[in-house]
């Protein structure tokens, strides 16, 4: 983990389902009291994807929740986020997701220097049979560690 950097939400469903190709560090364009909500770790985007309209990337299913301790003027927590990236990041990105099965995909939520950011992901989707081998790829994994830990043990 990198100095100053703390992770808030992790999205371990897009890594599952999805192939990442390729990742970009964002800045997500919040108003008032999301920060605050971000902060306290009120996110949820489990089928969350980004889309690019206009020559800017949009992000939705992005829930993040009202912030309790606010008066009347709290923020709609659906809204759609405009992500902040360069141009030429999203031109890359738009010539990549224009191929056929590649899609936009957050992956993670963090905070670096007290700003919040977002990883996104260019991902293809997975096959069932992909997903098995995933599965069976954790699965093995996880004994060899039980293994390894066992012949510490004595």
């Amino acid at each position: 983990m990198s100095e100053g950097r703390k992770i808030i939400a992790d999205n371990r469903k897009a890594r599952f389902n999805y192939f990442v190709e390729e990742s970009y560090e964002c800045g997500i364009e919040l108003q008032g009291t999301e920060v605050k909500s971000v902060k306290t770790g009120a996110v949820s985007f489990p089928d969350g994807f980004a889309e690019i309209k206009r020559n800017e990337v949009w992000v939705r299913n992005f829930h993040i929740s009202e912030y309790s301790y606010s008066s009347v003027f709290n923020h709609d927590p659906e809204r759609p986020k405009k992500l902040l990236l360069h141009k030429e990041e999203i031109k890359r990105i738009s010539r990549k997701v224009e191929e056929k099965g590649y899609t936009l995909i957050p992956l993670d939520i963090y905070l670096k220097n007290g700003r919040v950011k977002m990883t996104l992901g260019v991902c293809k989707g997975k096959k069932l049979f992909d997903k098995r081998d995933t599965i069976k790829d954790r699965d093995l994994q996880r004994e060899t560690q039980r293994e390894i830990a066992k012949e510490m043990r004595g």
